[in-house]
């Protein structure tokens, strides 16, 4: 396949890495901050398929720019959330391709199922108060992370006693407590914690490095070539 990526930081390089060494295709066009002027549709019709890790600030963007072009993307941009359902609408209305996730790592997403099968369990159990806890490199731009908000709202929408996550102290029994740290060269923690007077029942991922979501963003992509409609990790993997 040929590859667009859009973005070409730490994450972008790590991608162009396995699509070169593992035979997934190559890499047509490389956009980053320098040369943003090259994002054109006539560029991008170069490629199959685009691969977009930017900002929340130019995500949507670089999106209708690729669905302009005619080619399906993968997303993994967070913190454009309210912007990503307008796309979402768009895809659907204009038969475009779009593939979003909060995280592409299997464990991650293994994460996920195994949180939603936690919260069922706990859902009626009043005398266990849930909090999530994130941790991610300084250069993340966008506070919680989208894993972070993934989580949380699994959460919500099984516990009925949680009725919004704050990314703060939370001010009632309501809220449900988001908790992010920033520290250096971490590539992503993600904990959720359930508390009670007499224990504690946690469940944890930690991120060794960028390979994992860099390998499930480039089997998103495989997985995207000529298709049309809006696809996430667990179309992908099936979970």
């Amino acid at each position: 396949m040929k590859v667009a990526l859009i973005g070409y930081g730490k994450m972008g390089k790590a991608i162009e890495e396995i699509i070169v060494n593992e035979g997934y295709g190559e890499v047509v066009l490389k956009i980053d901050i320098d040369n943003a002027g090259d994002l054109s549709v006539e560029n991008l019709k170069k490629a199959d398929v685009a691969i977009e890790f930017t900002q929340p600030t130019s995500a949507y963007h670089n999106v209708l720019t690729c669905f302009e072009a005619g080619i399906p993307v993968v997303s993994g941009t967070t913190g454009w959330l309210e912007q990503l359902e307008d796309a979402k609408k768009i895809t659907i209305e204009q038969s475009k391709g779009l593939f979003w996730a909060s995280n592409y790592s299997l464990g991650v997403n293994l994460f996920f199922e195994i949180s939603r099968h936690l919260a069922k369990l706990m859902k009626g159990r009043a005398e266990y108060d849930v909090s999530i806890h994130e941790v991610h490199h300084t250069e993340k731009k966008d506070t919680p992370s989208g894993t972070a908000i993934t989580l949380a709202n699994d959460i919500l929408d099984i516990m009925d006693r949680k009725t919004k996550w704050v990314n703060d102290t939370p001010d009632s029994s309501e809220e449900l407590a988001v908790i992010s740290y920033r520290e250096e060269d971490v590539p992503g923690v993600h904990l959720a914690n359930y508390e009670s007077e007499t224990d504690s029942i946690e469940i944890k991922h930690t991120a060794h490095s960028r390979k994992g979501f860099a390998a499930g963003a480039v089997q998103a992509a495989q997985f995207m070539v000529g298709k049309t409609g809006y696809y996430t990790m667990t179309d992908l993997l099936k979970l």
